[in-house]
């Protein structure tokens, strides 16, 4: 655990009365002793950006996250309101009102040496799997959407080279990304994502039997050709939803990119939990960290009554994550709609941006990107695995 420095509780308050200024000091104690949620960790302990200030009868609190939580705004605004409602009560800023803000700002993991349309992108998040038919690509697309509902800009590479199902899921088939300078793609945009996929460069008379060493110079063709900021503008992720399994190719992306980390998708059933495991497994072999596993098809709700079970068993991604210290990101339920709107064009996060299924996206995407950003930030401390 790094020394805490004193986390920008900012002390422009020369010229304010001294009762003031201490008790400015006396909130920005109180706000560092929040959790935040998607870490589990105090502010303090997070080293989060916090910001007090005074100005005629208003006390301005901000606190500054680095992981995308614009949905999370009020939530936080309430908290901040409840503990600093004591020290507004009396003393020299009694009766001041609070205005508490929430903002974020995403840091970029180190990206090594890697060729100019990767130099804008801030982190690179594998979503993996050690088999198919686990939902993968579906939790990498609804993932993508709900970083950008949260706020983050967010481009989205479909690296399974054997079956390229993202213009399917976007709704973008028979789309041809416009191609600059002779040799770079301009991404394919979808529901406000920059998106990629050798579906979109594939005709149907071109099969995808493609052999190892092909298959992984198409991927590292379209992750390095595409300008992924072709705006100008920075991505703060970049979400892979990678081939299934634990081969070559997704060996060549680990080693070709310094990934910000890795997400394993899995099913409870034992079998797939051994796959999963396969996939833990190489991503720590190369040192990439894995930021979490997400349990699709974890429960299911009778149609008729509502009630939950899961189906296929429980506790085998909590195992996981406990054997391997990392963390269960989120269950997801088994719901026909999930597949249903991802094959009609329109995955669950942009056809029910309220509702439940929605909702445990967004906590997924929260917690993966929290994860990226303690885990890939020098300074910060170890994160609680229990």
């Amino acid at each position: 655990m790094s020394d805490h420095h004193d986390h920008n509780h900012d002390h422009d308050h020369e010229d304010l009365p001294a009762g003031v200024q201490a008790a400015l000091e006396h909130i920005a104690e109180a706000l560092g002793q929040l959790e935040d949620p998607a870490t589990g960790l105090k502010l303090d302990e997070l080293e989060s950006d916090i910001e007090v200030g005074y100005d005629d009868g208003t006390v301005f609190a901000g606190i500054t996250l680095g992981y995308p939580c614009a949905s999370q705004q009020e939530a936080w605004a309430e908290r901040m309101r409840a503990v600093c409602a004591p020290l507004l009560a009396s003393g020299d800023l009694a009766g001041a009102e609070l205005q508490a803000e929430l903002f974020f700002d995403v840091p970029a993991t180190f990206p090594g040496d890697v060729p100019e349309p990767l130099k804008m992108v801030k982190n690179i998040i594998a979503v993996a799997s050690g088999k198919g038919g686990v939902g993968k690509s579906t939790t990498a697309v609804n993932l993508a959407l709900a970083l950008a509902a949260e706020g983050a800009s967010v481009g989205l590479l479909d690296a399974d080279i054997y079956g390229p199902s993202l213009p399917t899921m976007l709704g973008t088939e028979g789309v041809r990304p416009e191609v600059k300078g002779g040799k770079f793609f301009v991404p394919v945009p979808a529901y406000g994502l920059k998106t990629m996929s050798l579906g979109y460069l594939l005709t149907e008379d071109t099969p995808a039997v493609w052999r190892g060493p092909m298959a992984s110079g198409a991927l590292n063709q379209i992750l390095t050709q595409t300008l992924w900021a072709d705006d100008g503008d920075e991505l703060d992720y970049l979400i892979v939803d990678m081939p299934p399994g634990t081969g070559d190719i997704q060996l060549t992306l680990a080693q070709k990119v310094a990934l910000a980390g890795a997400v394993i998708v899995t099913t409870p059933q034992d079998l797939a939990l051994v796959d999963a495991i396969k996939g833990v497994e190489m991503f720590r072999k190369v040192s990439v960290p894995v930021l979490g596993i997400v349990e699709n098809m974890a429960l299911h709700t009778c149609s008729n009554c509502g009630h939950q079970e899961p189906v296929f068993g429980t506790g085998g991604g909590e195992r996981i994550a406990r054997e391997y210290e990392t963390a269960v990101l989120g269950q997801l339920p088994l719901a026909m709609s999930i597949r249903e709107q991802v094959d009609g064009g329109k995955p669950t996060v942009v056809a029910e941006p309220g509702g439940e299924v929605a909702a445990l996206y967004a906590g997924i995407a929260r917690k993966a990107a929290a994860r990226a950003w303690l885990l890939n930030d020098d300074s910060a401390p170890e994160i609680e695995t229990d």
